[in-house]
């Protein structure tokens, strides 16, 4: 009996392997791009994590790669001279106001947009404005920059030369060099360049909502601001709940909208430095301007492990009180 069961087994297991390599043979292709994928990410995402060892070492760039492997172990001498810097008070502060910033004024707008998008009768007019919203995606952070130069410098600008030739000001506002100004002009830009990028995964999400539902609702006398609260509004919260993880996960980065370093690196200049330095930014210059790379990693350390536990604890929360959760 036993044997029997053994054999049993051993006919099952060799008809599941069989089964198993053909239709791996039939899926190839797929296997060859994900093989690809996987190759990418070990070499140029998991392979470079080695460099996380400059952060505990006293390392020169003057070492070469085998430096990072056979230079002193410092401990956390780094981290410790990174809290302690005069600094460091500003740039962190910097850093989380900016980033809240664009989570209180970034991360709403594209839902309001597709919500309003979903509710225009007119497909054209639609399909217009989505394409408009969504086009400076594309644009570099560089040109983006070289946009608002052309808008809002005080030489040339076209803003402060309408405001003067209308009266509205006395003299040019400075709005590209002043630091009250900066944090204004990194969240609106950002939202004007990814709003509408963002928009069509929402709109991807309205779209997967059963329109039987918004039938029964206009037949039970729901009006329009009715059937958004109580039909669209739920049917995109799984979607939003993720974006919401991810953007906090992110959000010492910039979140949805894009990068906090390149803004602030590119708007940023001596006079705007009280609020444009970040730590992104700090640690960019103190680690190939002074070539301090151990300290520059320390503080690129700091920030990602700070990010790893902000994108679990807001998968938890999110997944205890909506139930919904990217993992």
């Amino acid at each position: 009996m036993e044997l029997d069961t053994q054999v049993t087994r051993a006919a099952g297991t060799s008809v599941g392997q069989a089964q198993y390599w053909k239709r791996f043979k039939k899926q190839k292709t797929l296997h060859l791009f994900v093989g690809l994928g996987m190759i990418f990410l070990l070499i140029f995402a998991y392979t470079p994590m080695f460099g996380i060892l400059m952060a505990f070492k006293n390392y020169s760039i003057s070492m070469g790669i085998k430096g990072i492997f056979t230079s002193d172990w410092v401990g956390l001498k780094h981290f410790d001279e990174f809290v302690n810097d005069y600094q460091f008070g500003t740039i962190v502060r910097n850093t989380l106001v900016l980033s809240f910033l664009k989570v209180i004024f970034a991360f709403p707008a594209p839902i309001l947009l597709a919500i309003l998008l979903n509710e225009v009768k007119s497909l054209r007019y639609k399909r217009f404005v989505q394409t408009i919203s969504y086009l400076p995606h594309f644009i570099s952070w560089v040109v983006v920059v070289g946009i608002a130069f052309a808008f809002l410098s005080t030489d040339v600008g076209m803003v402060n030369k309408a405001l003067l030739g209308l009266g509205l000001i006395d003299k040019p506002l400075d709005i590209l060099t002043n630091p009250d100004y900066f944090w204004g002009l990194a969240v609106g830009s950002a939202v004007w360049k990814e709003m509408g990028w963002w928009t069509i995964i929402f709109l991807a999400a309205i779209a997967g909502i059963n329109p039987s539902l918004y039938e029964a609702a206009q037949i039970d006398g729901a009006g329009r601001l009715a059937r958004i609260r109580h039909i669209t509004f739920p049917g995109m919260k799984g979607t939003i709940v993720v974006v919401l993880i991810l953007t906090i996960g992110s959000i010492l980065g910039g979140g949805l909208v894009g990068s906090n370093f390149e803004q602030a690196f590119l708007f940023g200049n001596s006079i705007n430095n009280p609020t444009s330095e970040i730590v992104q930014t700090y640690a960019f210059k103190v680690g190939l301007r002074d070539g301090r790379f151990s300290y520059a990693a320390a503080i690129d350390l700091v920030q990602s492990v700070i990010s790893v536990v902000l994108i679990f604890s807001s998968n938890y929360i999110a997944k205890r009180t909506s139930g919904s959760s990217l993992f």
